[in-house]
């Protein structure tokens, strides 16, 4: 504001001296005094002829001079003037630059944060000039910019946590419906009466319906998020043994000893990495089940072995891709999730998991980082 009054001062000083020049610069006058000399002194020359020539002489002189004084005057008015325009052609430049920098300027910057912020892209910040007559207006603006994306981003995670959830839930409860369906089975089989045979035949039926509902649930969750979170700790191969005694719900796994050590796990995740492990034995196999445990170059490999059909070699690489299913498992329910959220896990745990055939079976074969 200061630079624009400097500048309205400097056009109002060169307008005034200016004008007052104008006014100041008069014609020039006529010496009546010299003319009234010289016609006295021709007067008294004998010679008319002679005063005539000296009086016109004189005359013209004279006028040469008024004549060349106007010549300066309108030289100087003229220079003047072309001078004054130039100052206020460069003043009103400076001025339309000045007006589109701290004028025109923020308010197209502000029209085009209006439009990032309306299409949703509240990374770029509004660039302000505390210098500038809309600083703290600019200001304001971009509070309101960094405001909105604390709000998206907590959105966003409350939704992501939500959906984890979930997607956890949803897992976790296959294997107690599992755990449920098989006591059913056997229930059923050592059943002699017709009406509890038909309640055991329609709680499987609502048991299946369950599992179906439960693993949609979690397939359409899973495809809306990038990561399921794991969270690492020391545990004991203490907990581990007991984690795979519980997901071995129809006791198939043999005896077995795991070497006492801490490892770097996420209790909650290992466990679903068992449960499907195990579970997938059960549905492909179902057969004893070995459980073999060694530790090599601070790793502790844990080898899961049935003695089922085992894959095709070539299909090996992909048992661990998400949503993809051998091609022995045509008549058998499944998504294809389980290995890729196990091989997950572990990995995420620094720890990995690989899956190879032997001479009559197939081994799992997880790895766990030691402490």
């Amino acid at each position: 504001m200061k630079k624009m009054l400097i500048v309205f001062l400097i056009i109002a000083s060169v307008a005034f001296v200016a004008i007052h020049l104008a006014f100041r610069a008069t014609a020039p006058v006529v010496d009546a005094v010299a003319i009234n000399f010289a016609v006295q002194t021709s007067m008294a020359s004998e010679n008319v002829q002679e005063a005539a020539l000296a009086q016109a002489a004189f005359l013209a002189e004279m006028f040469d001079a008024m004549d060349a004084e106007r010549r300066d005057r309108d030289a100087f008015l003229q220079s003047f003037l072309y001078a004054a325009v130039a100052v206020f052609l460069a003043a009103s430049i400076l001025l339309y630059f000045y007006f589109q920098r701290r004028l025109v300027a923020p308010f197209r910057k502000l029209e085009k944060f209006a439009s990032d912020v309306a299409a949703g892209n509240l990374d770029m910040p509004l660039e302000m000039d505390k210098g500038n007559l809309f600083g703290a207006f600019t200001e304001s603006f971009d509070l309101m910019r960094e405001e909105l994306k604390r709000a998206r981003e907590a959105e966003m995670q409350a939704a992501k946590s939500k959906k984890e959830l979930v997607a956890s839930l949803a897992h976790d409860i296959n294997t107690p419906v599992a755990s449920v369906r098989s006591a059913v089975d056997i229930l059923s089989l050592k059943a002699q009466d017709t009406t509890e045979i038909r309640i055991l035949d329609m709680s499987r039926l609502k048991l299946e319906q369950i599992d179906d509902l439960v693993t949609n649930l979690f397939h359409s969750t899973l495809e809306e998020l990038q990561q399921l979170q794991v969270a690492a700790a020391e545990i004991s191969s203490a907990d581990v043994a007991g984690m795979i005694k519980q997901a071995d719900y129809e006791s198939n796994c043999r005896n077995f000893t795991i070497p006492e050590c801490l490892v770097i796990a996420d209790p909650l995740r290992l466990q679903q990495v068992f449960d499907n492990i195990i579970k997938n034995s059960y549905k492909y196999a179902n057969t004893a089940i070995d459980i073999t445990a060694f530790i090599e170059e601070g790793r502790l490999f844990i080898e899961v072995k049935d003695y089922g059909s085992g894959v095709d070699e070539s299909e090996l690489p992909l048992v661990t891709s998400k949503f993809y299913r051998a091609a022995n498992s045509e008549k058998i329910d499944g998504y294809g999730l389980g290995l890729y959220l196990s091989k997950y896990f572990l990995e995420r745990m620094e720890g990995g998991l690989y899956c190879e055939n032997h001479e009559s079976g197939f081994t799992v074969v997880l790895v766990l980082r030691l402490a």
